[in-house]
């Protein structure tokens, strides 16, 4: 009777190649398995889902963030089932333009991780498209007294006046320095953004938009700091910002914080991006601390301010509250 080759009767390489291919073969399992075991659990469905026009073409999409037992990597927007827009996990809104005005659509969110599990489909949310307004330029007014309150360490409340329009206001964008991060109804006077920060300076501004996606100027901003976590010490952050412009000239005042220690060194950020160190010299400033900036731009370039002070343990602080001032 015929037996297969036993490892013995075999060449020498054949048994290595064989224990190698084996042992490979194990492996891939035992990682498979462990792959499978660490996560399988989808994250939790998409919350607080809302859906409004910006514009006879375009539609404005929000929804709280979602948790999961690793985390939450990504989220899909879906319109009648379809899939419209895929964002990171940390984006929770999206503008899903190409849109047909007079026309009702239906939205749901889900969430996505990193193994690739999705949530289940959030509630959906229905909206209408506005009629168009092809010919109006028109902006609206700006949204007047601004009020906003801290809604414990994570969130905001904002408050306006209505802003007026020639055609009609169709929503109102909230701005947290120079990032929409809310977006509500043109008939609403409020709204509460969440997701912050504790312990932290925020600056808001609103904006009105019509069907035509004209855009307000900015209202006058709202400085909000959130209560710090608990045992998480007061904010760092400079306090009384002040900006403004002269030919050839950014002037800025503000107190610095109390550290304990004379604060030497300050970052100026311009738009965003580290701009200069301020330090002074071995007595720095008592009290209100002044900086005038050479400025080479053109008349109207618009910039954004913000500062922070090097602490006396060597770290950077907390950013100041951001002002915007338009060279002369």
């Amino acid at each position: 009777m015929h037996r297969p080759p036993t490892f013995a009767a075999l060449p020498r390489h054949a048994v290595l190649l064989a224990t190698a291919c084996t042992a490979l073969a194990a492996l891939a399992t035992l990682t498979a398995c462990a792959g499978e075991a660490q996560d399988d659990k989808p994250p939790s469905t998409p919350s607080g889902v809302t859906a409004q026009a910006g514009s006879a073409t375009s539609v404005h999409v929000m929804w709280d963030k979602s948790s999961d037992n690793k985390a939450v990597t990504g989220y899909e927007v879906y319109r009648k089932g379809t899939k419209v827009k895929s964002l990171p996990g940390s984006k929770h809104m999206v503008d899903v333009d190409g849109l047909a005005p007079r026309t009702a659509y239906s939205f749901t969110v889900r969430a996505r991780d990193a193994a690739g599990n999705l949530s289940a489909p959030s509630a959906p949310i229905s909206v209408t498209t506005p009629a168009p307004a092809p010919e109006d330029r028109r902006a609206p007014s700006r949204p007047a007294r601004v009020k906003g309150r801290t809604d414990g360490s994570t969130a905001v409340t904002l408050t306006w006046e209505r802003a007026a329009d020639d055609t009609g206001v169709t929503s109102y964008d909230i701005y947290q320095e120079d990032s929409r991060v809310h977006s509500v109804s043109g008939t609403e006077t409020g709204a509460r953004v969440t997701g912050l920060r504790p312990g932290t300076v925020y600056t808001f501004t609103v904006r009105a938009r019509d069907a035509a996606e004209n855009s307000s100027p900015d209202s006058d901003p709202v400085d909000l700091t959130t209560p710090s976590a608990p045992g998480g010490g007061g904010s760092t952050a400079p306090t009384d910002l002040e900006a403004s412009s002269r030919k050839g000239a950014v002037e800025l005042r503000w107190t610095p914080p109390r550290t304990g220690a004379p604060v030497k060194e300050h970052q100026l950020y311009l738009n965003g991006r580290l701009a200069t160190t301020i330090v002074w010299g071995a007595e720095p400033p008592a009290g209100t601390a002044v900086y005038t900036m050479t400025v080479t731009d053109e008349p109207g370039t618009r910039y954004s301010v913000k500062l922070r002070a090097r602490l006396p343990d060597g770290k950077w602080g907390d950013f100041s509250a951001q002002r915007t001032v338009v060279v002369r």
